[in-house]
């Protein structure tokens, strides 16, 4: 019981700072218009692999990889979509 209470919050805590940690590039994304040093090809295969974990998620209905990787998605397709904008 205390063990899955305490492996729930380390999931949260992950799912925190692995989402949150793409806030910054998004940020400077948005501001400089630039993603030349971004590939491509690594950010459709990672957007993929958010959104297949998203599914897996929501299949199992676990809130942590539910909601991070929601996030996630978010962040790195607007980081995708000014890749291919301002290519």
């Amino acid at each position: 019981m205390i063990l899955n209470f305490v492996l729930k919050y380390i999931g949260f805590v992950a799912a925190f700072c692995t989402t949150f940690a793409f806030l910054p590039q998004a940020i400077k994304v948005w501001k400089t218009k630039s993603t030349k040093d971004i590939s491509l090809f690594m950010f459709i295969i990672f957007t993929f692999g958010v959104f297949s974990w998203l599914i897996y998620g929501i299949s199992i209905s676990d809130k942590p990889i539910i909601l991070a990787n929601s996030i996630t998605l978010v962040l790195s397709l607007f980081i995708l979509i000014y890749k291919i904008k301002y290519k």
